[in-house]
């Protein structure tokens, strides 16, 4: 019942593309020959296409939008339909409608000069996109791990698997939003930025610090700045083996579903477990082998 739900509502982002494709047929004769369609920071046109190409980059960026989302709503709710699924699916609402509003404003720009869309909207994406992790990682961590009330007593061995080479990388993808917004004249889109460069900051402090594995009697925490991502209890876990991973699989935290990888570098531990397939990234991964043995053999 809660699946077909939530592929109806899926259908419903669908409705996005007709509506954009009415915003200018219903206004087509009153469309000057060139349509503005590019703007700067300070909202002044700098861009334009004849109404023909408006209305085609329009409608296509949509469908790119809707193909690109819909098979990732059904993969995220193809076992089961929870609550994450239906925040992926508020999230996606939220940038269809947020382009539905871009569309709506260059017409009303190129009708009647009025501005863009309200800058506050410029606000509701980067919030939400942070939400939209947090409440992600807070889903998927799994409940705490039992424990004596001493993590002295509980813990076997502790492992840390950084990424301090790819703050070099990082870095430099936020000088990009801080120039932009210290050269930004709207206020909000200044704090858009500012958003965006915190989360970078974030970003970079995890790949510094790094994952760290804690391994416990009672089975495998995985933690980032302090804060539990993961609980593996030991009785789900069903094997481990030491493998190889590829760059094209990415870094830092990875997958969907139910496989989740931790990994800044080319080594990890492949831990299968009654409730999927978890990665541990390592430069030495026989050591996180040796815990684990730890681990089982309590």
């Amino acid at each position: 019942m809660h699946r077909r739900i939530f592929q109806i509502a899926i259908l419903f982002l669908w409705l996005a593309l007709p509506l954009v494709a009415l915003q200018y047929t219903q206004v087509w004769d009153q469309l000057p020959a060139h349509v503005a369609t590019h703007f700067n920071a300070a909202g002044q046109a700098n861009g334009w296409m004849s109404p023909e190409q408006a209305a085609r980059f329009g409608v296509g960026f949509i469908a790119f939008l809707l193909v690109t989302f819909t098979p990732l709503l059904l993969y995220a709710s193809h076992s089961r339909v929870d609550a994450f699924s239906w925040a992926l699916l508020g999230f996606f609402a939220l940038v269809l409608g947020l382009m539905v509003e871009v569309n709506r404003g260059i017409v009303n720009y190129n009708l009647h000069g009025t501005s863009m869309i309200p800058a506050t909207m410029l606000l509701a994406l980067p919030i939400a996109a942070v939400l939209l992790i947090a409440f992600y990682i807070g889903s998927r961590r799994e409940p705490a791990l039992p424990s004596t009330g001493s993590l002295a007593n509980d813990l076997l061995a502790e492992e840390t698997h950084s990424g301090r080479i790819f703050t070099l990388f990082i870095l430099p993808a936020i000088i990009g939003p801080a120039i932009a917004g210290a050269l930004a004249p709207v206020p909000v889109l200044r704090l858009s930025m500012a958003i965006a460069g915190v989360i970078g900051l974030a970003t970079i402090a995890a790949a510094w610090s790094g994952f760290q594995y804690r391994f416990l009697r009672h089975g495998v925490e995985i933690r980032a700045l302090g804060f539990r991502l993961r609980s593996i209890p030991r009785q789900q876990i069903q094997s481990y083996a030491p493998e190889s991973w590829s760059m094209l699989r990415g870094y830092g935290i990875r997958g969907i579903g139910k496989t989740r990888a931790y990994v800044w570098g080319n080594k990890v531990v492949h831990i299968k477990t009654t409730n999927g397939d978890v990665f541990l990234g390592h430069s030495d991964p026989q050591r996180i082998v040796c815990d684990l043995d730890r681990v089982m053999s309590h």
